[in-house]
């Protein structure tokens, strides 16, 4: 099939890979406009760019997909199937009624469950032991459209966001292939969603990284997982920014302490014990602002946390 392909994160880029050396053509690349990235503010193409770039494909950034112009230029690659991967835009009826055999898309959940913005990281923050990946035909609606076919995996106790979305892009990727394939030969039967069993997973900020020490340790255990790599799951120490990473919590999570939630009640060579609303919470990495990532030994050499420290002030 041509196909035209919309896609501007790093989750996009296996998917765009198996594609080109798939028997599916790609017409071009449509991804964002360069945005300025850093400290030095300097205008970086996303990986979908660059890839195309180095494919020497036809590449297209529209500001607004659904203006008029963007329209016209879409129409004019004549595709018939759009393929859609973390693109960033919500596409109007008028760009899903370009190809005659319809949009695709790659989600990355078991829908109806978590449609939205983020859904591996509600998934690992709601303490879900499996999660997958979703072919679907798009329609106007926020991830409502037919489902094509579905990858699941399980959610493992190491598992952070950012493991969680390296394995889910491969698997989305090998799936996308299965799909173009299944469709091309008619051996796909969309099925409706049961809308009635939709969750979702609205897009998160910064400020959402934020740790309430009063929740239970199995909760922040998985607030810290849901948050790694970005924005990072942080607290206060001294006034500084203080992010923590590789969470884990003893047996006796249920025991309740009496420190104050954010003590640290306990300082080993690997881990930092921390009390929360109940149990404590393990940590083994720490990183200030503009710092690298480091384990507990090697941050505690040049910064001097205690038993009896509270965090959050």
């Amino acid at each position: 099939m041509k196909v035209l392909f919309l896609g501007t994160s790093e989750f996009a880029l296996p998917s765009l890979e198996n594609l080109l050396g798939s028997s599916h053509e790609v017409l071009a690349v449509v991804t964002q406009p360069d945005r300025p990235k850093g400290r030095g503010q300097k205008f970086v193409p996303c990986a979908i760019k660059s890839l195309a770039l180095a494919r020497n494909l036809p590449i297209f950034q529209p500001e607004k997909i659904r203006d008029p112009v963007s329209l016209e230029v879409l129409q004019s690659f004549r595709p018939e199937l759009i393929v859609v991967v973390a693109y960033g835009q919500i596409l109007s009826s008028s760009v899903l009624s370009i190809p005659p055999r319809g949009c695709v898309n790659v989600h990355a959940s078991l829908l109806p469950q978590y449609r939205g913005a983020a859904p591996i990281t509600w998934a690992i923050l709601n303490g879900e032991t499996r999660t997958g990946v979703t072919t679907m035909f798009l329609d106007v609606g926020m991830d409502t459209g037919p489902i094509l076919l579905t990858a699941e995996t399980s959610i493992e106790g190491e598992d952070t966001a950012g493991t969680l979305h390296d394995r889910l892009s491969l698997m989305g990727a090998d799936l996308l292939r299965q799909t173009l394939d299944g469709l091309e030969k008619g051996r796909i039967n969309p099925r409706s969603q049961d809308h009635s069993q939709a969750t979702y997973a609205p897009k998160t900020d910064k400020e959402a990284g934020r740790i309430n020490w009063d929740h239970p340790a199995h909760e922040l255990f998985n607030f810290l997982r849901a948050f790694d790599p970005w924005p990072g799951a942080f607290t206060f120490w001294r006034g500084l920014m203080l992010k923590l990473f590789r969470p884990d919590f003893p047996m006796e999570r249920g025991k309740d302490v009496r420190e104050a939630p954010g003590t640290i009640t306990r300082v080993g060579a690997e881990a930092l014990h921390i009390a929360t609303g109940r149990g404590d919470l393990l940590v083994r990495e720490l990183q200030l602002a503009n710092r690298p990532r480091m384990g507990v030994a090697e941050f505690l050499r040049g910064h001097p946390l205690q038993a009896g420290v509270r965090l959050g002030e």
